[in-house]
């Protein structure tokens, strides 16, 4: 007797409609697709209006002018009336001013009622205006690997228009 082998038919799927629904898939999300800009822009323009609630009697306000050229580059830094120069000693220098400011302690009760107003120029990159922040807010201690805060109030002045920095 002969042995009659039949092969069985193994189906084969139709990948048509699978490609079909994988393209309608693509195009659905590329459709819906919401391309957002990259970050990375950090420009401060800081909008021109006046400043809100009315100022504390009793709070030392200590003023810090930063003034740019019309690169957006650093000029010059005043803590009050005294000019500290423009480059990384000027920073230095105004951290100590503002400690001596608040009566050599930090945390002390000059510290908690003291606020710092920041003035800079409308163009200053904003790299100085933080920058002069961190040295206002106090310093790194190397030694014991902490934070010292002097301030915790600090303030923008208004910031002038356009092209009229003085």
């Amino acid at each position: 007797m002969v042995e009659r082998r039949t092969e069985l038919a193994i189906p084969k799927p139709d990948m048509t409609p699978m490609i079909d629904c994988v393209f309608q898939l693509m195009i659905f999300f590329m459709l819906t697709l919401k391309i957002v800009s990259a970050e990375g822009n950090f420009d401060i323009n800081m909008p021109i209006g006046q400043s809100s609630g009315t100022p504390d009697p009793l709070a030392q306000d200590l003023k810090v002018r930063l003034k740019a050229d019309v690169n957006g580059n650093l000029v010059n830094i005043q803590f009050g009336s005294r000019s500290l120069g423009n480059d990384e000693r000027a920073f230095a220098q105004l951290n100590e001013e503002v400690l001596r400011s608040i009566g050599g302690q930090p945390g002390g009760p000059a510290a908690k009622d003291a606020e710092v107003e920041l003035d800079a120029d409308y163009n200053l990159h904003y790299s100085y205006i933080v920058k002069a922040i961190s040295a206002c807010t106090g310093r790194f201690d190397k030694r014991t690997k902490q934070v010292i805060r002097y301030i915790e109030k600090i303030k923008f002045a208004p910031p002038k228009a356009k092209g009229a920095n003085s």
